[in-house]
């Protein structure tokens, strides 16, 4: 078995984590209102365990347009 090289998924782990950060930031400073819901546990819960795809559901559906 071959080793595992970290530096290949060490990159996408960066992003991932960036992109968690940016989007809890996000839904930290933002009134609750301003948010699809209205509530912001939810979205927290929804960005932090659905990984990837939670920070991107986030940004695309979870903020109203205002």
């Amino acid at each position: 078995m071959e080793t595992f090289d970290f530096m290949l998924i060490l990159p996408l782990v960066m992003l991932q984590l960036i992109l968690i950060i940016i989007t809890l930031l996000d839904v930290a400073k933002r009134d609750v209102s301003t948010l699809q819901g209205e509530n912001k546990l939810i979205w927290v819960l929804v960005i932090l365990f659905i990984n990837v795809i939670g920070p991107i559901m986030y940004l695309v559906i979870g903020r109203k347009k205002g």
